[in-house]
């Protein structure tokens, strides 16, 4: 028996079962590194796995290559790559951040779940180019600064998945001073103020 983790979203028993042990960890870990906040460990189901997993359904059809910018706590990062484990999929990914405690963590996840996913303890700005299919980024910076520091690990086909909050329209009339880009608004299934923003066709204005 599978579980349903978000609507449209089915998991296996297993998959269901990797996604709590790693709530688990998180809150384990978050003891000694800041991996969440406070105030949302309570809830950490739906404010962390699921608003991380809402990402899952909006990927492209195939792509080999994710890459999780500014990764912190794995998320997005570890809830995704453990869906493609439990999907089959053959897509590798790539976790960069800079704090080497949340390296550790990320690394120490990334073995206990058997996942096909590189650390990189790197500053986004200077890490080796990725060439990823698809990039996702979560509370990591404004949207022009994202663009800007995102599109160092991208291809002009690639995908930018970007969870943002109730003042995503003022980030995107701000981007557009500085790049071109096509994007579609998705609301989000876990915050009613949130959306995820799937931006394609990215360059330089």
């Amino acid at each position: 028996m599978g579980a349903r983790l978000l609507d449209g979203l089915d998991v296996s028993r297993e998959t269901n079962e990797a996604l709590h042990e790693l709530s688990a960890d998180l809150l384990k870990w978050t003891k000694r590194i800041n991996l969440i906040a406070p105030s949302t460990q309570d809830d950490i189901w739906a404010r962390h796995i699921q608003d991380s997993a809402q990402l899952w359904p909006l990927r492209d059809a195939n792509p080999e290559k994710w890459c999780d910018i500014g990764s912190g706590g794995g998320l997005p990062g570890l809830v995704l790559a453990l869906l493609a484990k439990g999907e089959g999929a053959a897509l590798d990914f790539t976790f960069i951040e800079s704090d080497t405690r949340k390296c550790a963590f990320l690394t120490t996840m990334a073995t206990k779940f058997s996942l096909k996913a590189t650390v990189i303890a790197e500053r986004i700005e200077v890490a080796p180019p990725v060439e990823a299919d698809i990039l996702s980024a979560r509370a990591l910076a404004p949207l022009p600064k994202l663009l800007d520091l995102a599109t160092r690990h991208a291809t002009p086909n690639s995908v930018f998945l970007l969870q943002k909050g109730a003042q995503f329209e003022n980030e995107i009339d701000a981007a557009r001073d500085s790049w071109h880009f096509k994007y579609e608004t998705i609301p989000s299934q876990t915050h009613p103020d949130a959306v995820v923003l799937k931006i394609k066709e990215v360059a330089r204005a």
